[in-house]
């Protein structure tokens, strides 16, 4: 596997960032709760306004990162997040810590997050040859799943021994070491792609949903990555609500079922070479595709005690083995089917459809729950999911070449 000296110096910054994410996962709620005592709607609200502040700003973002060097971006979004970490101990040792400060915290997270994906994800195609970027991308998608399976933990204990303070103050020096690393990268960076004087602002903005549209494949997993992600992403409050409400699982079941299959997606990510080598690439992609959604209705039907805890894990961990798989394979199809001068806006375009689709989802199960019941609104997340299935790009296309966006 021919992967440079730079890919392993942005392997590195991204694993590290990973690792300080996963480390404070859930310090800034933490913060809002304990130390601020806000209410469950104020708790609510900065959650999701991270997400709907990146959609809006990642509209004029797509753009912005296509046409500029896609390092200096990594960097920004890296020093940003890291300032507006820190400003929480900061401000609380000064006595000045506010809920509106850790709103904007949230939001300038997920724009920084938001900005570094689309600008890596283009940069990494510069950086990795077609013959490699299922394992370079299967690499990517291993560290995610390892740092949020032992991140979390470790940042729990590093919370109950030294204080939330050290956990913040941990994950804004990841995001400092991370820029470092991405300074380092030697080879020269590509060019990128020349602006055309005769294109408006808001048609290089629609360009990446564009490009989506006007290529089969491309249109395909992005509907099926919508409805997956909307489905999933709604029930995910209806499990949390299933398991501690109506089934009392205690906090130890529910971080046990939650966390030991984030293993799985350490495996799936890691098989993902060897399943590409045996079955071909598309093959994976509509197996795991598959093998991601069919899994979620059976959670409706979980009992309590130990034999929920054990299908709770059982399926997670099968759902998130395919998942591991299929993430890889996907990013590196949508890589591979994409021109350089619209990777960026691509990334960023699925990125702004996913962060304003999936706060609605969660709003729409919460309301099926309160008109019905939590198991007959998970069952019906469920069914999307494995509905999702359906839409993966089962037809083969001989010339799959997307038409120019402009």
């Amino acid at each position: 596997m021919a992967l440079g000296s730079d890919f392993k110096k942005l392997w590195t910054a991204y694993a590290i960032s990973e690792a300080g994410t996963g480390l404070s996962y859930g310090a800034i709620p933490l913060v809002a709760v304990l130390v601020l005592r806000v209410s469950e709607f104020q708790v609510s609200l900065l959650a999701a306004l991270g997400g709907l502040a990146a959609a809006v700003v990642g509209l004029p973002a797509g753009p912005w990162i296509e046409f500029r060097r896609k390092r200096p971006v990594m960097i920004m979004a890296d020093l940003a997040r890291a300032l507006a970490i820190i400003s929480v101990p900061i401000a609380w040792a000064c006595g000045m810590l506010s809920f509106a400060q850790l709103c904007v915290v949230s939001v300038v997270q997920a724009v920084g997050a938001l900005a570094f994906t689309a600008a890596s994800g283009s940069h990494l195609k510069a950086l990795v040859g077609p013959a490699d970027r299922a394992a370079a991308n299967g690499r990517f998608e291993a560290t995610f799943w390892t740092a949020y399976s032992a991140g979390p933990a470790a940042g729990g204990a590093l919370t109950s021994w030294l204080g939330v303070w050290w956990t913040l103050s941990a994950d804004a020096l990841s995001f400092v070491l991370s820029a470092v690393n991405v300074r380092r990268l030697r080879a020269p960076e590509p060019p990128p792609p020349v602006r055309s004087p005769a294109a408006g602002k808001w048609s290089e903005i629609a360009d990446g949903w564009r490009y989506i549209v006007r290529h089969r494949g491309l249109r395909t997993l992005y509907v099926n990555s919508q409805v997956f992600g909307a489905a999933m992403m709604a029930a995910s409050p209806l499990l949390t609500v299933l398991m501690l409400g109506e089934l009392h699982f205690s906090a130890w079941q529910y971080g046990v079922g939650w966390g030991v299959p984030c293993a799985a997606g350490v495996l799936g990510a890691l098989a993902l070479r060897p399943l590409v080598n045996r079955f071909g690439e598309r093959r994976v992609l509509l197996i795991t595709g598959v093998g991601r959604a069919v899994w979620l209705p059976f959670l409706a039907a979980m009992p309590a005690g130990t034999p929920g805890l054990v299908l709770l894990i059982v399926v997670e961990f099968l759902a998130l083995f395919f998942t591991g798989a299929f993430n890889p394979a996907f990013a590196t199809y949508r890589m591979t089917h994409t021109e350089d001068g619209y990777l960026s806006r691509v990334i960023a375009g699925w990125q702004v459809t996913s962060r304003t689709t999936q706060p609605i989802a969660m709003l729409l199960g919460g309301a099926l729950a309160a008109a019905t019941s939590v198991r007959f609104a998970l069952l019906v997340c469920g069914l999307i999911v494995a509905a999702s299935g359906l839409l993966l790009p089962w037809r083969r296309v001989t010339e799959e070449q997307a038409v120019p966006a402009r």
